[in-house]
């Protein structure tokens, strides 16, 4: 019969438990819930947790986020078992086009580099030419020797990119990430009117007429920086707002604002601490199989990132 573990601590301290024991590695990416975070080995953005677990000493490898970060791991850490934390936890974002589509652009603009986004799917990834993370997007597409590149699927990372890099000819596609889009410039005026003092900080998946009016635009581990470096004490943040929540455990002498109540990543809210449990126990999580063939097609273009970047 097991024993009841009626708090957060005991759950938390018998999920760090088992993963000692079973030689598990846990990845968070930034926008799980902070009581996931406390058990994790390694925090941050998409790329960044799967080069850890790349070099993680762990034969196990327990991705909590969504689909596409768990097959990014496997990806770079073929001889490891990586399991994703919720079977249904998806990027909307990576769905948005298939190999097929990207075939058809290609027809379409022959001659272009294709340049996606890491938030695109395992299949996606296997007929790009380079990934980009918001983070080394700009760098990425400067030092590329092409001048035309299509990028995808992300418009308003692909427009706040092409903006930095005037010498370069972006196409870019309908796509982008519905929550970081889905909030309008008449919002960000009216938090930032209510919060005068504060300086505001979005992700460059937001629309332009809200990226337009921020003080810092970046990545979700440089917003993070940025907020740590700076001597201002007041933030709006415009990006999913469990971003908010971590500042406010790393930073409490400063005040956070969310942007807007709707910058909530759904798919990444559907791991709980109790799944994290069940699946270092051994009875959950979704173990992530690759084919050798697409696992090297989609890896040349992570490799291009890093060549690059």
């Amino acid at each position: 019969m097991e024993t009841t573990m009626s708090t957060t601590r005991q759950l938390q301290d018998e999920i760090i438990r088992l993963k000692k024991e079973k030689d598990i590695c846990i990845l968070a990416h930034a926008y799980q819930s902070h009581d996931i975070l406390e058990v994790a080995d390694y925090i941050g953005d998409s790329y960044g947790l799967s080069e850890k677990a790349a070099v993680a000493p762990q034969k196990t490898v327990l991705m909590c986020g969504v689909r596409f970060m768990a097959e990014t791991v496997k990806i770079l850490a073929p001889e490891k078992k990586v399991l994703l934390s919720h079977s249904e936890a998806d990027c909307p974002m990576a769905r948005q086009f298939d190999a097929e589509k990207i075939k058809k652009l290609k027809e379409q603009y022959p001659g272009y580099a294709v340049v996606a986004y890491i938030n695109t799917t395992t299949e996606i990834k296997t007929v790009c030419d380079v990934c980009v993370t918001s983070a080394s997007a700009v760098k990425i597409v400067q030092n590329m020797k092409e001048k035309d590149i299509l990028f995808i699927p992300d418009c308003n990372l692909g427009a706040w990119v092409a903006k930095q890099v005037p010498n370069k000819n972006l196409q870019l596609v309908s796509g982008g990430c519905p929550i970081h889009a889905g909030i309008i410039k008449e919002e960000a005026l009216a938090v930032k009117e209510k919060h005068p003092k504060a300086e505001f900080l979005v992700h460059p998946e937001c629309i332009g007429g809200v990226s337009e009016m921020a003080d810092y635009i970046g990545s979700t581990t440089g917003i993070m920086d940025y907020v740590k470096k700076s001597t201002h004490d007041e933030f709006i943040i415009g990006t999913e707002n469990s971003i908010v929540q971590h500042l406010q455990f790393e930073c409490p002498e400063k005040k956070f604002y969310p942007l807007s109540r709707k910058l909530v990543c759904h798919d990444m809210k559907l791991t709980t601490l109790a799944d994290v449990y069940h699946c270092v126990k051994g009875d959950a999580g979704e173990e992530i199989i690759l084919a050798e063939e697409v696992r090297l097609a989609a890896k040349k273009s992570l490799d291009a990132m890093l060549r690059l970047g």
